[in-house]
């Protein structure tokens, strides 16, 4: 990874997946994370191996009470984050649309979009008022295609893109808004979908060799695209 100045990153999702990997990349090239997830025993595990000043707390990114609560703990304590990556996210079962359930139906917007608007509520007004910042939305190539069995996920997907597009023509300049498709990765999640068959594709430790410097390279020049981790 090339040298890039030290930035501050929020970053959902943090305890598992491709989020949990590129906790270990951004600390290991000298960059500050505040990280959020579900799972208390892995929020602990990580206070132990990145203590202070890095941060990480246990937050459901739908709720938000708890995503306002820990955004002005972060910003009396830290200021606005130079990166913001919303990369959590939850995915449906295998199965045809009429067979999910509202709950679970529910579940997958309340987190992938929804989530994605309450932390961009919670911390964007600072990074305007401080003039800077990059946001970036992960989506998939499940927001730009589609496949069967995977609708309600396809939805907030292809929403993240729209929601994107939108927020990245109201930032002030000085402001980034960009969709990525982070490409396929061998996680737990894609396997609920995809079974071994995801074994074929990279592991998020090596896949967040090549997606860390890209997101931190990202710039004011990036606003409202669509890119992919290459």
């Amino acid at each position: 990874m090339s040298k890039v100045a030290a930035k501050h990153i929020l970053l959902t999702g943090a305890t598992r997946g491709i989020g949990r990997a590129l906790v270990d990349r951004f600390v290991e090239h000298g960059h500050t994370v505040f990280g959020c997830g579900r799972s208390s025993a892995i929020i602990h595990a990580l206070r132990d191996a990145y203590p202070p000043p890095h941060r990480f707390d246990t937050a459901d990114v739908s709720e938000w009470g708890e995503v306002e609560t820990w955004a002005n703990e972060l910003l009396a304590q830290t200021g606005p984050p130079d990166l913001l990556i919303n990369n959590a996210g939850v995915m449906n079962r295998s199965a045809p649309l009429w067979e999910i359930g509202d709950d679970e139906f529910n579940r997958v917007l309340s987190v992938n979009l929804g989530g994605t608007a309450n932390l961009i509520r919670a911390f964007v007004p600072a990074m305007i008022k401080r003039g800077s910042g990059v946001i970036v939305n992960l989506s998939s190539g499940w927001g730009r295609s589609t496949s069967p069995d995977v609708a309600p996920y396809c939805a907030t997907k292809w929403g993240i893109e729209g929601l994107t597009q939108a927020l990245s023509q109201e930032l002030p300049g000085g402001l980034t808004a960009v969709a990525v498709n982070p490409g396929i990765i061998d996680t737990e999640m894609l396997r609920t979908v995809w079974g071994e068959g995801a074994g074929s594709f990279p592991a998020p430790g090596e896949w967040s060799q090549r997606a860390a410097p890209f997101l931190l390279g990202l710039g004011p020049e990036d606003n409202g695209r669509s890119l992919s981790i290459p």
